[in-house]
């Protein structure tokens, strides 16, 4: 399996990448600075720099990339689109970090955790954002794509147990009543996804037992 991890420098990415590698997967790491990911594959280079060419050959891309902002922005929008058109009508997959704040409250699929009085206020403007992206993404029928939203609480120091529970685009706790996924964990579940998930041009999410 060969699979590139876009962001890799990043918390998500790197863990990422090092479950591909663990894994047995021929990892590419591609980031904009020097590769600090540990792959032996590596493509330095800005994400609006890539051409079809770079990412003809990947049976899966994954997109880890960070965009923070303290406003409503259309820049993950404009990330995923770029992403998506660069991989239009390949059988590549493309794999995307998601956010937690777009998953829904409930089955009638109509309110956001971000669109509820406790969603931290600070964190509004990136997860409505996200959920911009993945909207139009919804809309794509020209590109294999999964969306995979972390857990409320996303623990990039958290340890790794390898378990995780498998949901989909309602909000959800496990037993304990926690939402809780360890980044470590979120990367196993990335890698199975594009290992033996069959999640095409839908969006699922993950949180730990």
């Amino acid at each position: 399996m060969k699979i590139a991890v876009i962001g890799a420098n990043g918390q998500a990415g790197k863990l990422i990448v090092k479950e591909g590698i663990e894994r047995g997967f021929n990892v590419t790491a591609i980031a904009r600075g020097e590769n600090k990911a540990g792959a032996e594959n590596f493509i330095q280079k800005n994400l609006y720099d890539l051409t079809k060419e770079d990412v003809k050959d990947f049976d899966a891309v994954v997109s880890a990339i960070a965009i923070w902002s303290d406003e409503i922005t259309d820049e993950h929008k404009k990330a995923t689109e770029f992403l998506a058109d660069l991989l239009s009508g390949a059988k590549t997959r493309l794999l995307i970090v998601g956010g937690a704040g777009s998953l829904y409250t409930d089955n009638t699929l109509t309110t956001t955790i971000a669109e509820t009085p406790d969603f931290p206020k600070e964190y509004i403007p990136v997860a409505t954002s996200m959920k911009i992206a993945l909207d139009a993404l919804r809309k794509r029928n020209d590109v294999n794509w999964t969306y995979i939203s972390p857990a409320g609480e996303f623990d990039a120091e958290g340890a790794k147990t390898g378990d995780y529970i498998l949901a989909g685009e309602v909000f959800a706790v496990n037993d304990k009543g926690e939402s809780y996924i360890s980044y470590t964990d979120y990367a196993v579940a990335m890698i199975d996804e594009i290992e033996k998930g069959n999640h095409n041009k839908q969006r699922i999410s993950v949180l730990g037992k």
